[in-house]
């Protein structure tokens, strides 16, 4: 277990983030809210399990009607494309995530497979919600975010890698500046990005701050 001066216990359960490698998938458009990223419908889930076959759901579907009948059909959404079904580095617009604060949103994402998000800018409850799962919101500017994504869409089994550390992404054989949110850095590479790990690590600590606390029972 780490110090307490260096930013927060890390425990053996939680991981350090340094380095997230795999092929891309672009989901072009600035200002994709939370809402976009998973319907409020899906919201009254009792665990987070399943939420990846929604994501972007309403981009993904529409209804058709034929002779009567309302049928349900896959659009041309990326996420319905089988070349992309392996992606775990998702390429987004600027602002992405903003609207309501749901972790449902980066919940179905990291379900589907996503597990760094690379972007021009993030709204910041979103990647706040990302960070507590582990997946790193990493920005470029606006002309390397739209060269990565034609990238993406032309070669769908290339590899991207995104270095938490370094703030850089690779692919191609190029490498291009990144940026990540300091805090956000820290916690990912030292592996102190799950809070819910970090207290039961330390059930002891806990039990002396709520000792301390006057509307809370002793158990002394």
């Amino acid at each position: 277990m780490s110090d307490a001066n260096d930013g927060g216990p890390s425990t053996p359960d939680t991981p350090a983030v340094e380095r997230v490698e795999g092929p891309g998938i672009a989901v072009r458009g600035d200002d994709v809210d939370t809402d976009q990223i998973l319907p409020a419908r899906f919201l009254k889930v009792l665990t987070f399990e399943g939420l990846g076959e929604f994501a972007f759901f309403d981009q993904r579907f529409e209804e058709v009607e034929t002779d009567g009948t309302v049928e349900e059909r896959e659009t041309d959404h990326p996420f319905n494309d089988p070349a992309h079904r392996d992606a775990s580095v998702l390429v987004v617009g600027s602002n992405f995530g903003c609207g309501s604060s749901r972790e449902h949103a980066p919940q179905a994402l990291q379900r589907w497979g996503i597990d760094a998000v690379v972007g021009e800018s993030f709204a910041e409850i979103f990647a706040g919600n990302c960070l507590a799962l582990g997946v790193p919101t990493v920005t470029l500017d606006g002309d390397a975010v739209e060269a990565l994504q034609s990238f993406v869409e032309a070669d769908p089994d290339a590899d991207v890698v995104v270095d938490v550390g370094e703030e850089t992404v690779s692919y191609d054989g190029r490498t291009v500046d990144a940026t990540v949110d300091d805090a956000h850095q820290h916690a990912l590479t030292e592996g102190q990005w799950d809070t819910t790990a970090q207290l039961a690590a330390v059930p002891e600590r806990i039990t002396e701050t709520a000792n301390d606390l006057p509307y809370v029972e002793s158990t002394r």
